[in-house]
């Protein structure tokens, strides 16, 4: 059964699997780090009309299930977020700026994917399976 929500003037399941690399593929994530970053999608996602659904990561990206409405302006939100926690993360861990070349974070590239292809709960038990050791 699909989820949907709703508005004033429309009905809509807007949902999307994205992945945010580390440049270079650096391996600084770990649980505290991540834990961070989604803290600061958290929060910035409401002003976008954004909801985090899913969040895991491996150590150089993180996968990502969010919801989105129709009127959201996807790049801008994702250019924001990437910029906000690129700054806030080097600020409070110091020594990731060790690990990282010429300062970047973040990849400026990044994937995002509608899951209208997958049911939601196979994309999630992917997203919850990164990282995990065969």
């Amino acid at each position: 059964m699909i989820e949907l929500e709703s508005n004033n003037h429309s009905v809509f399941s807007l949902n999307y699997h994205l992945v945010l690399v580390i440049k270079y593929r650096r391996k600084v994530l770990d649980d505290k780090i991540s834990g961070r970053l989604r803290e600061m999608f958290e929060t910035l996602a409401p002003s976008y009309n954004i909801t985090l659904k899913e969040w895991n990561h491996d150590i150089d990206h993180v996968h990502v299930l969010f919801s989105a409405h129709p009127k959201t302006e996807l790049t801008k939100f994702l250019n924001a977020y990437k910029s906000a926690s690129s700054r806030l993360i080097k600020k409070e861990h110091p020594e990731i700026r060790k690990k990282l070349w010429k300062e970047a974070f973040w990849s400026k590239s990044f994937c995002l994917i509608t899951t209208g292809g997958a049911s939601i709960d196979v994309i999630r038990k992917y997203i919850e399976s990164q990282g995990e050791k065969d």
